[in-house]
């Protein structure tokens, strides 16, 4: 017995393929974002680990140079949210929106409450009083 083959599918259309094309270059961008991030940990943190171990085992580090590798480490930190935004669209929107040195003229600032309302994933309320709370 041979089951029936269903007929081929058409050549894809352009369509699809500016879909496939646009969701490769955001994983490539993605991946060259976290190459550099992760980099740049490596960079800043790994000469300290190996020096806290060479420490351990010989105690030859002098203790000036083991406070730059630290700090060294520590600039990693300082680094991430410049990183961030020079390589991610939608991390820069969402950092100029919520820090005034960033913020656009003309944008109006987001208030609590309406920060508050959209992370609590409830929506607007009936009017709640105290009352009906206790």
């Amino acid at each position: 017995l041979q089951v029936p083959r269903a007929p081929s599918q058409p050549v894809a259309s352009s369509e699809s393929r500016r879909f496939a094309n646009k969701h490769s270059k955001k994983a490539l961008k993605a991946s060259l974002t976290l190459g550099i991030l992760l980099g740049m940990f490596f960079v800043a943190w790994l000469p300290f680990f190996v020096t806290n171990v060479t420490q351990a085992v010989c105690s030859c580090v002098p203790a000036g140079f083991f406070d730059v590798l630290t700090w060294l480490g520590y600039c990693n930190s300082t680094m991430n949210p410049i990183i961030y935004p020079l390589f991610m669209r939608d991390f820069k929107r969402a950092m100029g929106k919520y820090l005034p040195c960033c913020r656009r003229a003309g944008e109006p600032r987001p208030s609590a409450i309406s920060l508050s309302m959209r992370n609590s994933h409830s929506g607007p309320r009936a009017a709640t009083s105290l009352k009906n709370v206790l």
